[in-house]
């Protein structure tokens, strides 16, 4: 078998070389190669542990929460590309994936997706009940994202409620209940979502109006890059409140400054063009950082 090409937008490494040859396929189908993808899943658990205030007391989560953002993203992009595969092979940047190349099967994709949920559920029982239930119930989100690209313009919203779902696992895994702060800590890293995934969707605008896929990238147009300033600074509000609720100080808040700075920066460098939107797509994975940094000063002073 040949070596399994990078994709465009691949971080292609020396260690998916050491995966032999024939598992290569399944390494890139679940995205193993470009590991931003479960990092960005991975944050808001993090999130939620951090600012509820219990990541040293409940540090053993952090791994098996980090597990279970490798697997379940792989397991999502399996689904999303069994559903997607013919149009993945009309645009130029996904032809290459293994099943719209015809690299592997739909039958064993289908295995593979089984066997990635299976480590998910590993995952699932380390957690507490409460927790348990908050993670099962993302489940319909994650099933319908993929078919929003048909439907909606803004698929990129969809995304948001499934990928920082997380934030409300991790909070009440750390013995958190429900209150104000989970939910402004959730609805700011929605928008923090939609504004990276915006700028990710540009890469593909050419090609989604050919094969007719919409993204919020298409539906604001010209207006893109005030789109992701606004919906940055969303974020920044729907975080500084999540602070604020739990600890009313004009000193807490500034523990996001140095994300706003960042998110301030990523719109302000984003080009009308997309030609950068890789490398600022990528850089939410050190934004993840400074926003996890503050959540965590934040919830130990709690």
């Amino acid at each position: 078998m040949p070596t399994q090409p990078a994709l465009p937008d691949s971080e292609y490494s020396g260690l998916l070389g050491l995966i032999p040859a024939g598992l290569r396929p399944f390494a890139v189908l679940a995205r193993f190669d470009r590991p931003i993808g479960w990092w960005l899943l991975l944050w808001p658990c993090l999130f939620g542990m951090a600012l509820g205030g219990g990541m040293i007391s409940h540090w053993p989560l952090i791994f098996w929460l980090m597990l279970g953002a490798i697997a379940m993203r792989g397991a999502g992009c399996v689904y999303n590309d069994i559903l997607d595969r013919n149009l993945d092979a009309q645009v130029a940047r996904t032809a290459a994936r293994p099943l719209a190349s015809g690299q592997v099967s739909v039958r064993a994709a289908w295995i593979w997706l089984a066997l990635l949920c299976g480590v998910g559920l590993i995952v699932l029982l380390q957690l507490p009940s409460a927790a348990q239930i908050a993670a099962l119930c993302s489940l319909a989100l994650v099933a319908a994202y993929p078919l929003m690209k048909r439907i909606t313009w803004w698929p990129q919203a969809w995304l948001g409620l499934v990928f920082s779902w997380g934030v409300l696992v991790g909070w009440l895994a750390v013995g958190r209940g429900f209150d104000p702060a989970m939910a402004w800590l959730y609805a700011g890293t929605v928008f923090w979502v939609i504004g990276y995934d915006t700028i990710y969707a540009m890469q593909d605008r050419k090609d989604d109006v050919l094969v007719g896929i919409r993204s919020s990238a298409l539906r604001l147009g010209g207006r893109v890059k005030l789109g992701v300033a606004i919906f940055y600074a969303l974020a920044i509000a729907g975080w500084t409140m999540a602070i604020w609720s739990l600890r009313p100080q004009g000193q807490a808040i500034v523990a996001m400054a140095p994300m706003a700075l960042h998110l301030a920066w990523q719109a302000i460098r984003l080009r009308h063009n997309g030609s950068n939107a890789l490398a600022l797509f990528w850089s939410n994975r050190a934004a993840g950082i400074l926003a996890l940094a503050g959540f965590f000063v934040v919830g130990a002073a709690g």
